[in-house]
């Protein structure tokens, strides 16, 4: 039997959509989640000095996207063909893409940096906000079956939901004009064992 370990900080942040895989498929792994004071003295023992790191039978694998399209293709949800993986990895590359934009609002409003949180509301995150979720929902009236890519759960429903649902605990009326993205969020949090996980999980402000 494989032997799973994931090795993250206490925190959802990059490490969660990797344990909600693994939860999907009810796969069991280790969940080794590392104080902020440890972590020093292990840097050096992880492939590139950072977290998460996936231990698949000892062997590791790094950065958080490669560890999920990982476990993903392992237990069946990176796609259902090589088009619909490519559709995924699209979408998934086109959301990096998104962060990125946004990240300037993040970093001010979870107190990372110095700035006028209101305006980068309005002139960062605002724009580069209705432009992703304008393509999540182009994506999911095409699908017409409530998932992003193709006619079953992937892992970027796992990835988009999440967010969502960050973005909902923050403001409850984010997604007020993409009713179909709220929808899509109350869906994937539905699935049985999402919904286990996420009452189960540690409780964390990210």
């Amino acid at each position: 039997m494989v032997s799973y370990k994931l090795i993250y900080f206490p925190t959802r942040g990059n490490g969660e959509i990797a344990r909600q895989v693994l939860k999907y498929a009810g796969q069991p792994f280790i969940d080794e989640r590392i104080p902020k004071e440890e972590w020093p003295s292990m840097k050096n023992n992880t492939p590139f000095g950072q977290l998460p790191v996936l231990e698949v039978d000892g062997k590791q694998l790094a950065q958080s996207i490669a560890i999920v399209r990982y476990l993903s293709k392992q237990f069946g949800i990176s796609g259902q063909s090589s088009w619909e993986e490519a559709q995924v990895d699209s979408l998934s590359d086109q959301f990096k893409d998104y962060r990125l934009e946004a990240r300037p609002f993040f970093r001010v409003k979870m107190g990372f940096a110095e700035g006028d949180v209101d305006k980068l509301y309005k002139d960062v995150f605002v724009p580069a906000f209705n432009k992703m979720y304008s393509i999540f929902t182009k994506y999911l009236k095409e699908s017409g079956n409530g998932y992003l890519v193709g006619g079953s759960l992937t892992w970027i429903d796992l990835a988009v939901a999440q967010h969502s649902a960050d973005l909902l605990e923050a403001d409850g009326t984010v997604l007020d004009e993409f009713p179909e993205m709220k929808e899509h969020q109350k869906r994937i949090h539905d699935i049985p064992n999402i919904k286990k996980w996420i009452a189960e999980r540690p409780v964390t402000s990210r």
